[in-house]
């Protein structure tokens, strides 16, 4: 299986449908902490609905379409991050992510988005990675500015969570061939 340890206390692996019980636990614990950015919870209230996803997440794996993993720290699951979308024809990837509350502040993101970066170079072949980020949404936006991606815009009304519009800020970064 795909695992990754990228410091003494943190390492990711490949989402598999074992760990939705502890990915979907963290969900309902910050429910309300992530439902201002994402909006999809709502559709997941129950664990088997974890699962669907997970499942559904390694199909397109399998296919070189995606690269969904979970983040362990200290063993417990933190969150989750990968690439949302892999064009191999543009060498294009897009990179998601969400951690719990609780894990926030610590550098953990950061440093698997520095891992997905490489993952991206060297496995992947990417000639340019992409995040988005709501607009108010400070502390996520921080990421790629802290690794150096470029700002490349603002999407107006890019994604409806819920009754409200959000604004994204869109980030690349232009990686060299590896």
């Amino acid at each position: 299986m795909f695992s990754r340890q990228l410091t003494d206390k943190l390492h990711v692996s490949l989402s598999i449908p074992q760990f939705a019980e502890e990915i979907f636990a963290l969900t309902e614990k910050n429910r309300l902490f992530l439902r201002r950015w994402l909006p999809w919870l709502d559709s997941v209230t129950q664990a088997a609905h974890t699962r669907e996803f997970i499942n559904l997440q390694l199909r397109r794996f399998a296919g070189g379409e995606s690269l969904h993993l979970t983040i362990f720290s200290e063993g417990k699951v933190a969150g989750v991050a990968g690439y949302n979308s892999i064009d191999h024809v543009n060498g294009i990837g897009t990179i998601g992510y969400w951690q719990g509350e609780e894990f926030c502040g610590q550098g953990i993101m950061t440093t698997v988005v520095r891992d997905l970066i490489d993952i991206g170079r060297e496995y992947h072949h990417l000639q340019k990675v992409e995040i988005r980020a709501a607009t108010a949404n400070h502390r996520s936006r921080a990421i790629p500015e802290r690794l150096g991606f470029t700002h490349e815009g603002t999407l107006r009304r890019a994604e409806r969570v819920y009754d409200t519009w959000l604004d994204h800020e869109t980030y690349a970064l232009l990686l060299d061939p590896a």
